[in-house]
């Protein structure tokens, strides 16, 4: 912005000095609107774009201490000049930089004086909006960055989270309802957003170590003997071990679900045993919605559950199999589970 497009207001309750201000600006090519009551330049100022304030201390209903104050209240940048009478107190003064003048005029004004002053704040004025605004441009340029990165990690993570699909015979639906119900539960249960969008892109992981287990095993149509089946277990520190030096928040998260779905309130899960509370809050959340899931959906080896069905083993193995807490907010938000699981039953 110029400095003659600059908005300036003019208070004094003397026409006179009105006058003489209006005719100096003009000679500096400046914009000015008088006032000569101050309550009614008050509601101009605070319900109008300005640039900069002159206004005289001695004025009836509002002194222009009261004036500044209470624009102070609103705005904290704009110069703000008072015009005092030359025996004025000294203590005026005072208040009013603690008020929020930038400078002081005597009167009677004098032309140079009053030219140079006003200059000299409005382009410092300029200068600091033109630097805030850069700022705001910046900042707005790095979010937009930020977001594109946020974006293709995300897109990255997407990708990564199919990797078991190509050995498992669970679907990309399975992944996919899996990462939703999780940040169903983690907002129910009082999670931030942050920690919401954490689960949502590290559920997928669950079953990465999969990639590790043979497939005589992995894809056997029937059930697992006991040797089969402590093979089977070891997908989830083989999950762990891929994923557990990932600097990103989002695969750590990866890792430690990986480790911990197949832990069991009780302490009979694997591979460490945990119990309760020493379980962390994802590995307890992607173990009910894991199990929800595979109960519910078809397989080569068996048919879909129907939703009563698997509710009712969640129910009888709240406590022991599933933390308690996790059961019943599953239960509670059934209805928004339905409508997850119908969203992706076309992917089957």
């Amino acid at each position: 912005m110029e400095i003659n497009e600059m908005k300036i207001v003019s208070i004094d309750d003397n026409e006179n000095n009105l006058f003489l201000i209006e005719a100096i600006c003009s000679e500096m090519g400046l914009n000015v609107i008088s006032f000569s009551d101050p309550l009614e330049a008050l509601m101009h100022v605070l319900q109008n774009h300005t640039d900069m304030i002159l206004i005289d201390y001695m004025m009836p209903n509002l002194n222009g201490l009261e004036f500044v104050k209470e624009f102070r209240n609103t705005n904290k940048t704009i110069p703000i000049v008072m015009i005092t009478a030359a025996g004025d107190d000294d203590n005026i003064h005072k208040d009013a930089f603690e008020f929020g003048v930038n400078d002081f005029l005597k009167k009677p004004v004098n032309s140079v004086l009053f030219k140079a002053r006003v200059l000299n704040l409005l382009n410092s004025y300029q200068n600091r909006m033109l630097i805030e605004d850069k700022a705001k441009l910046l900042e707005s340029e790095v979010k937009k960055a930020t977001q594109k990165l946020i974006e293709r990690e995300h897109e990255t993570l997407n990708i990564l989270g199919k990797t078991a699909e190509y050995k498992d015979p669970e679907t990309a639906s399975h992944v996919a309802r899996v990462a939703h119900y999780s940040k169903l539960i983690a907002r129910e249960l009082g999670l931030d957003e942050k920690e919401q969008e954490l689960i949502f892109y590290a559920a997928p992981f669950h079953d990465l170590g999969k990639v590790g287990i043979e497939d005589k095993v992995l894809l056997k149509p029937g059930k697992l003997d006991n040797e089969e089946f402590d093979i089977m277990k070891t997908h989830a520190m083989i999950g762990y071990e891929i994923l557990k030096d990932s600097k990103s928040e989002y695969l750590q998260s990866g890792a430690q679900i990986a480790l911990t779905h197949h832990e069991k309130y009780n302490g009979r899960g694997y591979p460490k045993g945990l119990v309760g509370d020493e379980i962390p809050i994802f590995g307890r959340i992607v173990a009910v919605v894991d199990v929800f899931d595979a109960l519910t959906s078809n397989r080569p080896y068996k048919k879909a559950w129907s939703f009563e069905s698997a509710l009712e083993l969640l129910k009888e193995e709240s406590g022991e199999h599933f933390d308690p807490r996790l059961v019943e907010i599953f239960i509670n938000n059934v209805e928004e589970i339905k409508k997850i699981y119908s969203s992706f039953e076309e992917q089957e």
